[in-house]
């Protein structure tokens, strides 16, 4: 299940539905993005995150199924924001549930990574020396390189 939102979420409440009832589920790994206040030296004030509705949502759906297909998941939840966020708002959520932890983990994982390196969201940040469009890192794109297999 995937969602893009300007608005917040509830982790305890998003982790709740996704699992409720599901007593097969033997571990749950949730990894919760938050907006810093910093960015190497610079500081931040608050992040601005667009995207194309439509083309982002399938995008997300394909990342998921993509764990689906690698790790048996018995269900994972991505929840992404959009809009102008301040330093400690959520950004992005991601919650997998399998039999078994290290699936759990290993697909969290995966998912962040791609997220963030395929996902199309263009991100600016504003702070005391004005603002600038985020570029990719190539930490991102290393760190994604091991799922490329």
């Amino acid at each position: 299940m995937i969602r893009v939102q300007a608005e917040d979420f509830d982790v305890g409440a998003e982790l709740a539905r996704l699992t409720d009832g599901k007593t097969h589920i033997g571990g749950i790994v949730t990894f919760t993005g938050l907006v810093r206040d910093f960015a190497g030296d610079a500081r931040v004030g608050a992040m601005t995150l667009e995207h194309y509705p439509g083309m982002t949502e399938r995008m997300l759906a394909d990342i998921e199924q993509e764990a689906g297909r690698r790790w048996p998941l018995d269900a994972s939840l991505i929840v992404h924001r959009y809009g102008t966020l301040r330093p400690g708002d959520r950004i992005v959520l991601v919650i997998t549930a399998s039999a078994h932890r290290k699936a759990a983990f290993e697909a969290a994982e995966f998912l962040m990574d791609w997220l963030k390196t395929k996902a199309p969201f263009w991100k600016r940040e504003d702070g005391p020396e004005g603002e600038h469009w985020v570029d990719a890192k190539a930490d991102d794109d290393r760190a994604a390189d091991r799922w490329r297999t």
